[in-house]
């Protein structure tokens, strides 16, 4: 009798073994790898693609199996930090660039420097993998981006008669101004920013005029210093709201989509967007309503600006890293790059996939979004520890009563440094 319940509960103990995980790739008794890829894709074109491009690997790869697993933008930093310390992330991961430097740093995402093959380490230019390299490594591989960009309603500029600005010929940030004057009246404005979440927009633009805001001294520590070149963009906002009256005030609390229903009613000339946005205008617009997209605004240096692209990232604890790796360099093969491409209306990071003719299209302006592609750098915050809480505490509520004139940009400035530098400085101890 003990000897068959002696048995009974060795079988019970090597089931629970087998169905316990400690997070990552599985093994099954064929000897097949099974790799998890938790994609963000949410957009139907997007989603359908990613799932074609596993289904080809797992006919290719009958021993290493991709599961696809559906992620949401709106929940993936919480939800990552849960799966990463409950043991359970998945293999691969589908994130942005600008939320990986807690994970990097915190140990949660293999360092990619040896891992993936040379082809695609020289496909994506350095610029741009800087802005997933956190220390001395790499934490992930950026492979879509969208820059910000003018949507306009191509028959009001044209009736104006304002010059069309073009990435050889843009606009400087003067001369943009002048343009949302001279389209505004009678209720209507010439455009309309949509600033619910104004920093990353701030930011970003801000570098076309050399402003950078995070400066690393001598002993690596990062502080804040709202200079001219930082202000270039701001002000050019608040004057538009808050002097010309050139700019809407009612939509600097608005996402991007609460603007297009006044957009297509033409109540706004323009609305700095990002390029994907054409999708939804592609779609929502009325039959017979005329647009185009225009780069945004030039500054000291040219058209720079920042990005924090879509990134592919292996998490630190998976055991199996070099096939997730291969899985990786499969996604995002050159005209794997330019299928992902189209089907989030975004661009490929890679210089080959680039070249692709369906990116150069006068059809909804993608020549024009990817003649921009060379001017995208890595975001300014890119890297900052304790940014999530600057942007969150600091910097928000400090950029909305700007650009609503509440404040003026000396409470601007001495806010951004000195509430900025406290929250910063703790996490640099």
């Amino acid at each position: 009798m003990r000897v068959r319940c002696t048995a009974a509960l060795l079988a019970v103990l090597l089931l629970l073994a087998g169905c316990s995980g400690d997070g990552g790739g599985d093994e099954g008794r064929d000897g097949r790898i099974t790799l998890r890829f938790q994609s963000l894709a949410w957009q139907q074109e997007s989603v359908e693609v990613n799932k074609e491009l596993v289904a080809e690997w797992n006919a290719a790869h009958p021993d290493v199996r991709v599961e696809y697993v559906q992620g949401s933008w709106d929940s993936v930093h919480d939800q990552l930090l849960t799966s990463f310390e409950g043991g359970e992330a998945p293999d691969i991961i589908h994130d942005a660039s600008d939320d990986l430097a807690d994970f990097a740093y915190g140990g949660y995402l293999a360092d990619l420097t040896e891992l993936l093959p040379r082809r695609l380490k020289a496909d994506i230019p350095q610029r741009t993998w800087d802005t997933a390299t956190f220390g001395d490594g790499v934490y992930g591989v950026p492979f879509l981006q969208e820059p910000r960009v003018l949507i306009a309603n191509a028959t009001w500029l044209k009736e104006a008669g304002v010059r069309i600005p073009t990435p050889e010929d843009p606009w400087t940030w003067a001369e943009f101004r002048a343009v949302t004057r001279q389209l505004s009246g009678d209720g209507k404005y010439g455009v309309a920013w949509p600033l619910k979440e104004p920093v990353s927009a701030t930011l970003n633009l801000s570098l076309s005029a050399g402003g950078r805001l995070f400066h690393r001294g001598a002993d690596g520590k990062v502080t804040v210093r709202f200079e001219e070149a930082d202000a270039v963009m701001p002000r050019t906002v608040h004057d538009q709201v808050t002097t010309d009256r050139s700019a809407s005030p009612t939509t600097l609390g608005s996402g991007g989509s609460d603007t297009l229903p006044g957009f297509f009613g033409s109540r706004y000339a323009m609305v700095p967007l990002g390029f994907s946005y054409r999708q939804q205008i592609v779609q929502q617009a009325p039959e017979g309503f005329d647009w185009q997209v225009l780069p945004a605004p030039a500054g000291a240096h040219g058209l720079a600006q920042g990005v924090s692209p879509q990134t592919l990232s292996i998490a630190e604890d998976s055991p199996y890293k070099e096939e997730a790796a291969a899985f990786v360099d499969f996604l995002l093969r050159p005209e794997n790059m330019v299928r992902l491409a189209l089907g989030d209306w975004m661009l490929p990071t890679g210089t080959e996939a680039l070249k692709d003719p369906a990116l150069h299209t006068a059809e909804h302006d993608w020549a024009t979004g990817t003649a921009l592609a060379a001017h995208l750098r890595s975001a300014p915050a890119q890297a900052v520890r304790g940014y999530p809480e600057w942007k969150d505490k600091v910097a928000t509520p400090a950029f909305q009563e700007y650009y609503s004139g509440a404040i003026g940009l000396e409470e601007l400035r001495d806010r951004l440094e000195e509430d900025g530098n406290l929250v910063l400085a703790r996490y640099q101890r």
